[in-house]
C-alpha cells in the first residue's frame, strides 16, 4: 500500500524548534518531489517547503525561509522538515504529499499521494 507518514508536530513555545517526519511506505521518495503543506483553521492549506526529486533543489515559502529546512534521508525513505524559531503564526496542521513528476510545486493538484496531518501548536 502507498502510504505517507507524517509525526512530531506538537505544542511548542514561541521561539522553540520542531521536527516533522514524513515517512513514505509502498514506494521510495527519492525519485518524487516531497513537499510540506499547512493549513490553519479558517485559511486554505497552503505550501511550505518542497524538495524535489534526488534532492535536487529545495524550495521554502518566503515566511518560513531561514527557519525552516527541509531534508530527505533516502535510506529511511523519510523526508524532515526542521523547524526552528517558531512563531504563533506556524501554527497549523502540517502535511506531506508526494509528487510523482520529480519536480514539485506550490500546486496541491500536482500531489496525488497525501499523508495524514500532524498538529503543530505554537504558544505565544
Amino acid at each position: 500500500e502507498v502510504q505517507l507518514q507524517a509525526s512530531g508536530g506538537g505544542l511548542v513555545q514561541a521561539g522553540g524548534s520542531l521536527r516533522l517526519s514524513c515517512a513514505a511506505s509502498g514506494f521510495t521518495t527519492e525519485n518524487r518531489a516531497i513537499g510540506w503543506f499547512r493549513q490553519a483553521p479558517g485559511k486554505e492549506r497552503e505550501g511550505v517547503s518542497v524538495i524535489s526529486a534526488w534532492d535536487r533543489e529545495s524550495y521554502y515559502a518566503d515566511s518560513v525561509k531561514g527557519r525552516f529546512t527541509i531534508s530527505r534521508d533516502m535510506a529511511k525513505n523519510t523526508v524532515y522538515l526542521q523547524m526552528n524559531s517558531l512563531k504563533p503564526e506556524d501554527t497549523a496542521v502540517y502535511y506531506c504529499a508526494a509528487d510523482p513528476t520529480g519536480y514539485g510545486s506550490s500546486w496541491l493538484g500536482q500531489y496525488p499521494i497525501w499523508g495524514q496531518g500532524t498538529l503543530v501548536t505554537v504558544s505565544s
